[in-house]
């Protein structure tokens, strides 16, 4: 487990805020810009499917308060797989590469034995300056699970490859690394990079992803959903209302508008973080009966919204710093908020 303790000081290396000074030029507010803007796009794309984080605004909103995010997460699958265009590693790399373009560094990570699962967690260098989220990207160690079941999530996301798709986020990609040369614009290289956060494969057969869903309801997840945000964070610090001071207050609000909120609130303030987060809203999602079709719809869940409160530790006594990082425990939890028990029987 690692403890992220102060504004974005790096546990995996260097110090971002060394690496900005690096970068020559303007680079760095360009590549702010244009994660503002991606984000942005996101959240707009997110919050339509996820009616929960429009209650929020609107409670906090009322309440003359600020919606700020603390985090973004996404899920992935730790697969490498050879394409007509080269191999293609589908895990934390894949997503990687446009955080590496936008000035994000990794500064910690977190392992979960228990779900096969593994994190890392990000911060900006201008993110006070420019208001920008922490992001927090986990994977599957596929190669951990049953055969049969590694099987199938391999077969599907071999299965119709978007490959025009990937070389256009390729494509994006090399532009956002180009910054030093030119100056696009950040709504239009946003929108062209949104590409990477879509699932680029076929819809799942629908008895292979139930077998997955049997042993990681995550990896089933992730065949439906592919990169798309996992859940946004309510960021409780920044709510600057005296209606709702704390962690406890906002989630009793959020249940009084009728939303369904996790029971637990994860975490303490000794240990420096608190969350806990609505239930995952249900979706229609398209699957395929067989591995030829037809396509049909089923439910499953999507995504949540989570809330998140920090507070001030001492790593050295006399030193309070206010918390920045992720802890297992909680994050474990939160993984399970997207369980879903299946669909019903077949159709006859």
């Amino acid at each position: 487990m690692s403890y992220i303790l102060d504004s974005c000081t790096n546990s995996l290396g260097r110090s971002p805020l060394d690496v900005s000074l690096t970068i020559p030029g303007d680079i760095p507010m360009k590549q702010a810009l244009v994660a503002q803007a991606l984000w942005h796009q996101l959240w707009l794309d997110y919050s339509h499917r996820v009616p929960y984080a429009r209650i929020y605004e609107g409670v906090i909103a009322e309440a003359g308060g600020t919606v700020a995010n603390d985090h973004i997460a996404f899920r992935s699958l730790a697969l490498s797989i050879e394409t007509a265009i080269g191999r293609v590693n589908l895990g934390i790399p894949h997503l990687e590469q446009v955080l590496d373009g936008l000035g994000y560094v990794p500064m910690g990570e977190l392992s979960f034995p228990s779900q096969n699962l593994y994190a890392r967690h990000y911060c900006h260098p201008q993110q006070d300056e420019f208001d920008l989220p922490k992001l927090f990207i986990s994977e599957l160690r596929v190669d951990h699970l049953p055969p049969e079941v590694r099987s199938h999530l391999e077969k599907t996301v071999q299965s119709g490859l978007d490959l025009e798709g990937l070389l256009e986020c390729q494509s994006a990609i090399q532009d956002l690394k180009a910054m030093d040369t030119s100056s696009p614009d950040p709504h239009i290289l946003a929108q062209r990079l949104k590409c990477l956060f879509v699932r680029p494969w076929m819809p799942p057969v629908r008895s292979h992803l139930e077998t997955v869903n049997a042993v990681s309801q995550y990896g089933a997840w992730v065949l439906l959903h592919g990169y798309a945000v996992n859940h946004f964070t309510g960021y409780i610090n920044r709510q600057n209302t005296p209606a709702y001071p704390d962690i406890e207050t906002t989630a009793q609000a959020l249940r009084k508008r009728g939303v369904p909120m996790k029971a637990e609130i994860e975490g303490t303030a000794e240990v420096g973080l608190r969350q806990t987060a609505t239930q995952a809203v249900q979706e229609s999602v398209i699957v395929r009966s067989q591995p030829e079709g037809p396509f049909q719809e089923i439910p499953w869940t999507y995504a949540y919204y989570e809330i998140a409160q920090r507070f001030a530790i001492e790593p050295t006594p006399g030193h309070p710093e206010l918390f920045q990082g992720f802890l297992g425990p909680n994050a474990a939890q939160l993984f399970e908020m997207t369980r879903s028990p299946g669909s019903i029987a077949p159709p006859g």
